[in-house]
């Protein structure tokens, strides 16, 4: 079963999400057999590359004012801890993602699914636990080298232009596939989930995929049959 994960590094429920999906692989009796790809979404696009503001002051300014940010930063930290993160929102700092989404795309070409999921932890810990700065060069290629990147991988990315179409063609992937909200978790490249599922609900979702996809299988080898119709072969006739 392959899952695409759509996810922002700097999106609370998106960290959340990931954790509560891993509780979730941790009572499936299948998780082995799961293959997971994180895939692009950036929240704030506009967000200037280089610079970065506390998220508290970001928080504010998109929903209204201090107040308010206030309580989303002490909603989604409550959240956070009852599935066993730390958040520490009053020293993260709000940047552009774009080259972040980068490296996890040269994670996944270098190192494959594993290495990548490395990369995306550290990321989201550096972010919302360590008060980190995810849109800085420097700090990237610390936790692309931290999480087992090449230096020839990292190099092409914050020197060159690594990645940069690539992780462009996605974000415009996610724009195709309707994608407005983070996270969303696509099963077999099929079956939408959308926003961070308890874990419950994420392995009842593995089983009715398996499910699902033994379904379309049995159904396609009744069509291919079905398009064989009756043939003849030295004599020999088969219906």
């Amino acid at each position: 079963m392959r899952v695409e994960i759509w996810s922002d590094v700097i999106c609370p429920w998106c960290y959340i999400g990931k954790r509560r999906f891993e509780q979730a692989l941790e009572g499936y009796e299948r998780a082995d057999e799961i293959e997971i790809v994180f895939r692009p979404y950036q929240l704030d696009p506009t967000a200037s590359p280089g610079k970065s503001m506390p998220v508290r002051e970001a928080y504010a300014k998109k929903f209204g004012g201090y107040e308010r940010a206030d309580e989303i930063m002490n909603h989604v930290t409550t959240v956070a801890a009852e599935s066993g993160l730390e958040f520490h929102l009053d020293r993260a700092q709000r940047a552009n993602t774009l080259l972040s989404h980068r490296l996890l795309w040269a994670a996944e070409e270098d190192g494959g699914p594993a290495l990548q999921a490395a990369l995306k932890e550290l990321l989201l810990q550096a972010y919302f636990v360590d008060g980190e700065n995810v849109g800085e060069p420097e700090t990237l290629s610390r936790l692309a080298t931290a999480a087992g990147l090449s230096p020839e991988a990292i190099s092409a990315v914050l020197d060159g232009d690594a990645g940069l179409a690539e992780v462009r063609a996605q974000l415009e992937e996610a724009t195709d596939l309707g994608i407005t909200a983070v996270p969303t978790f696509i099963f077999e490249g099929r079956w939408t989930v959308p926003g961070a599922q308890d874990a419950e609900t994420f392995i009842n979702v593995f089983r009715r995929v398996e499910e699902l996809t033994a379904e379309a299988a049995l159904e396609a080898q009744r069509t291919a049959q079905t398009a064989a119709g009756d043939t003849c072969t030295d004599d020999v006739c088969e219906a």
